[in-house]
């Protein structure tokens, strides 16, 4: 049987497709961002499923075709076959008129083959003689087929070529003439109804086959997906343990390829993670009794040092007020001698008969007791500076306040003074640095601020046992992490380590500079 042409250019075109080489295909960034959030088992199902899927859409498309493609042909062959014969065998009867034997004719094929919907005869003015339709329902589209009806005339010459006559064939060499006369024609319809029904059938058993056949494809890529998916997930499930702390798992290897591989690979990790673990404790936990060993020498070293300054403090305060002593015991008990004796020697001269050594030796004494005067206040305000009286008979908070109003009015800074609490709570010792403290940070601003204004707060407060100092200014200001600290910052953070304070400077080019300083009551004796 001949396939249409259609249906062999479609077979071309499948062929061709099937042998053609794929170009790889340039996915753009994005291409594949709908399967980003997909599960590997879903990829693989997704993976396997797609050409088995394509293939059966194609299967079942080509099938469907190739159906509809052989009803055509077989259609138009049984059509134009019965046309033939129907014409070669219906010239008698249609030159004769004798129609009753060609309809019966007629009407047997046409019961006998329920393919053929009608059959008619047509003579030659176009009229329909004979016409049979069958009883068969119609469904789908008709289709005519037609072939003409030749009345065929054969001439024989009857004698032969002496004149005699002869009734057998023709000789050789002078064969016998035929004329040909078309007297009508025979119209066959056919119905692919029946055809497309048989067709149907085998297209349902052939989809039914392959759908099974999809099936068992989806059957086995979800055993595949999960045949590869339950060894992830023991795997992440492992993972997810070591992560959060337990590297001591058991990973049994149940498939080979490269996920055995990596089962074998994550239990041999958990076993290095936790020899290292157990390596890192041990190497923790030495080194924490380092660290403890380390930092009890250095918290006694630290003790030690606030001892050492806290006793060399002890030690120069201790001087300084020995050595005020003797500068108000001796030295100015000796100034007010030589004041008194210069003071006589003034007496004598205005005795003396006058002249002009009388009137010199007045002069040099009046400068005798001018700077004997002098040499006194300077050792009053030495003894001061080194052992400050007003300290003993004020307190902390008369000293400072003392201390602030000399600043006030030997300098051109605006200076305050604010307080707040019970200051004879504090001990001898501790006063004695605090003062020393605000001292050295007043003198700071003296030198290097150049500030308009300036402000010292003292406060003792019960909440936390402490005595807060603050010492504030306009000035220049510095930056803490680029200029070093100077020889009275230093001073000052060794008098508050020695009794276990804290202090903080803060500072900022052109905002000026903030001393903030705490000292604890507790770790100092009090008087």
């Amino acid at each position: 049987m001949k396939r249409p042409a259609a249906l062999r250019a479609a077979s071309v075109r499948a062929a061709a497709l099937r042998s053609a080489k794929p170009r790889p295909a340039t996915l753009r960034p994005g291409a594949l961002q709908f399967w980003r959030g997909w599960s590997i088992g879903l990829r693989m199902a997704f993976i396997t499923m797609l050409p088995v899927t394509l293939l059966f859409t194609s299967f079942v498309w080509y099938s469907w075709y190739a159906h509809r493609a052989q009803v055509d042909e077989e259609l138009a062959d049984r059509g134009n076959i019965l046309a033939r014969a129907l014409a070669e065998t219906s010239e008698y009867n249609v030159i004769s008129g004798n129609l009753s034997d060609l309809r019966t004719t007629i009407d047997g094929l046409v019961q006998s083959d329920s393919s053929v919907y009608r059959i008619e005869v047509v003579d030659m003015n176009g009229e329909i003689p004979v016409t049979v339709t069958s009883t068969h329902p119609i469904e789908a589209e008709e289709r005519s087929f037609e072939a003409k009806i030749v009345k065929q005339v054969v001439w024989i010459n009857l004698f032969s070529d002496n004149g005699a006559p002869h009734v057998s064939a023709s000789s050789d060499t002078r064969p016998p003439t035929m004329t040909t006369e078309v007297v009508g024609l025979v119209r066959v319809t056919m119905s692919p109804t029946n055809m497309l029904a048989k067709q149907l059938h085998r297209f349902r058993v052939e989809v039914a086959m392959a759908a099974l056949a999809l099936a068992a494809s989806g059957a086995l890529a979800y055993i595949l997906a999960r045949s590869l998916t339950v060894p992830l997930r023991e795997a992440i499930s492992v993972l997810r343990r070591i992560r959060g702390g337990n590297y001591r798992v058991q990973l049994p290897v149940t498939t080979g390829g490269e996920v055995g591989e990596l089962q074998a690979s994550i239990g041999e990790m958990s076993v290095a993670l936790d020899q290292s673990k157990q390596d890192l404790e041990n190497k923790v936990a030495e080194r924490t009794r380092d660290l403890l060993a380390s930092r009890n020498e250095a918290l006694r070293a630290d003790a030690d040092k606030r001892k050492l300054i806290q006793k060399v403090n002890s030690i120069i305060e201790d001087e300084r007020k020995s050595i005020a002593v003797e500068i108000h015991d001796e030295l100015n008990a000796s100034l007010i001698a030589v004041r008194l004796e210069s003071q006589t020697i003034q007496q004598l001269a205005a005795k003396a008969t006058p002249g002009e050594e009388i009137d010199q030796i007045r002069a040099k004494a009046q400068a005798i007791t001018k700077l004997a005067l002098d040499l006194y206040a300077n050792g009053r305000r030495l003894v001061r500076r080194l052992r400050p009286e007003v300290l003993d008979m004020l307190g902390l908070h008369g000293a400072v306040e003392e201390m602030v109003s000399h600043y006030r009015s030997s300098s051109g800074v605006h200076f305050e003074f604010e307080s707040q609490g019970d200051f004879s709570k504090i001990g001898n010792e501790l006063a004695i640095s605090a003062y020393r403290i605000v001292q050295e940070a007043l003198s700071n601003i003296m030198k290097h601020s150049q500030a308009g204004f300036a402000r010292v707060g003292l406060t003792l407060s019960d909440e936390d046992g402490a005595l807060h100092i603050e010492v504030q200014d306009d000035g220049e200001g510095f930056d803490p992490a680029v200029a070093s600290e100077g020889i009275g910052i230093i001073g000052m953070r060794e008098r508050v380590f020695a009794l276990g304070g804290s202090i903080h400077v803060q500072s900022r080019p052109g905002e000026g500079t903030l001393v903030a300083i705490t000292l604890p009551l507790n770790d100092v004796a009090t008087a």
